[in-house]
């Protein structure tokens, strides 16, 4: 199914190069994103000045700029002062065409004839199935989610080696994709990996069998409301929001509750923003999904960590990437699973504030278990090892506590009553009689 029926040799090894150079651009947004605070500063960063040696101030040729075989061919130092140039550079422009590369053998059928559910994302909820019937080609319908998924596996990456070496994510590498997840969501309208309410009733009527009869009437609704299939850009909209909505706050409730139990910030307010960002592409369902998987992933590194390194804190933003990886190019064989839970409707609500309130009793509980095992429960506050200038004046009147150290003292007459005020000795000058 790809366009124009290009057979998968000529497509894969083109992608490859194309992600190669890209991988190059996500090389500066990596070492400049950070380097300034303000937004707008950050992104105007990345264009001027242009990349260049930071000893010699001169710029690579033009012939060793090719992604990963420039930096073969300088073996690996500048052109000019033979500054080492890290090998991390070359490494992220070939994972970066591998990823191209994976994506689309995931999500588009490469072979001639196949069948739209042959991909990774396709479900029986998806635009094409026989519940949302499209207006264009599938092989349009394949490459355009390729695509918006492609941009925002970028950003993930860009934003998870900047937490990896900061333990901070910028807005600049997580705004202006959500911006796009939004665009691409509402123009194109079909890139949705499931409609953004629906509901089974046969389950909402298997409740209704054990529940009082006035309580069907807050959970029974449409199987799918008429708007979302008859106007798709509308629901791309709509399906954006929520996603971000239910992303981001999701995030946000889990960092306040951690705050709360564990008296620090458990979680970064840019890991709020980025899970934000993927809700702007894949909606609030798959977010949730990736708000339980996400833990379990990273809690295997968090204790190896503890226990080789004793380090307490780790960058959650890799592990919230790699989550909403698993979960996109895992979605048609997730969703059978997920979907009788998320068919239940209006009962979701109910279900979202018990699971609110079992998170906050699990982490009350690890603190227990903390304690058994004789692990701090709060980390120390932090010594600040910079020498400032207050700590040069405290120190230089501890040293100096006498006046008269190292000189001949003075008559009483002679020493002004202000100064031992200001140093708190002037009733103990007194009483001493001097």
């Amino acid at each position: 199914m790809t366009l124009f029926d290009f057979p998968a040799w000529m497509i894969l090894p083109w992608l490859f190069v194309v992600g190669c150079v890209v991988g190059s651009f996500l090389n500066v947004c990596v070492h400049r994103l950070p380097l300034e605070e303000r937004f707008w500063h950050s992104l105007f960063g990345l264009v001027h000045p242009p990349s260049r040696c930071p000893r010699c101030f001169n710029r690579i040729p033009g012939r060793f700029n090719l992604p990963v075989i420039g930096w073969v061919m300088l073996r690996g130092r500048c052109y000019d002062c033979k500054l080492p140039i890290s090998a991390r550079y070359p490494i992220i422009e070939f994972l970066n065409g591998a990823v191209f590369v994976f994506v689309y053998w995931m999500e588009v059928p490469l072979e001639f004839g196949s069948s739209l559910n042959e991909s990774s994302v396709q479900t029986s909820y998806s635009p094409g199935s026989r519940l949302f019937p499209i207006s264009i080609a599938a092989d349009v319908l394949v490459n355009w989610r390729f695509f918006f998924h492609l941009i925002l596996f970028e950003a993930l990456l860009v934003a998870s080696l900047i937490d990896i070496d900061l333990k901070i994510i910028p807005d600049g590498c997580t705004l202006p994709a959500m911006l796009v997840g939004f665009v691409l969501s509402t123009t194109l309208g079909y890139v949705h990996l499931t409609p953004v309410w629906f509901q089974v009733k046969n389950i909402s009527r298997e409740l209704s069998m054990v529940a009082p009869k006035w309580m069907p009437l807050f959970w029974i609704g449409p199987e799918i409301p008429h708007w979302i299939t008859n106007n798709h850009h509308l629901h791309g909209f709509v399906y954006s929001l929520a996603g971000a909505v239910v992303g981001g706050g999701s995030i946000w409730a889990l960092r306040i509750i951690g705050q709360w139990v564990m008296r620090r910030e458990a979680m970064g307010f840019g890991d709020v923003v980025l899970m934000a960002m993927v809700g702007s592409f894949i909606g609030w369902q798959p977010c949730l999904i990736i708000f339980f998987l996400a833990p379990a992933i990273a809690s295997v590194v968090a204790v190896a960590c503890w226990i080789f390194w004793r380090e307490q804190e780790v960058p959650y933003g890799p592990y919230l990437s790699l989550a909403t990886i698993i979960t996109v190019l895992g979605w048609g064989d997730i969703w059978p699973y997920a979907q009788r839970i998320f068919a239940l409707g209006p009962i979701l609500f109910p279900m979202a504030v018990v699971m609110l309130v079992s998170l906050f009793a699990l982490l009350q509980l690890m603190q227990g278990v903390k304690w058994l095992l004789g692990i701090p429960l709060y980390l120390e506050e932090e010594w600040d090892d910079e020498w400032n200038s207050a700590d040069q004046l405290s120190h230089f009147e501890g040293e100096n506590v006498d006046l008269d150290q190292g000189q001949w003292r003075p008559t009483s007459d002679s020493r002004w009553d202000g100064e031992l005020s200001a140093r708190g000795q002037l009733q103990e000058q007194r009483w001493r009689g001097r």
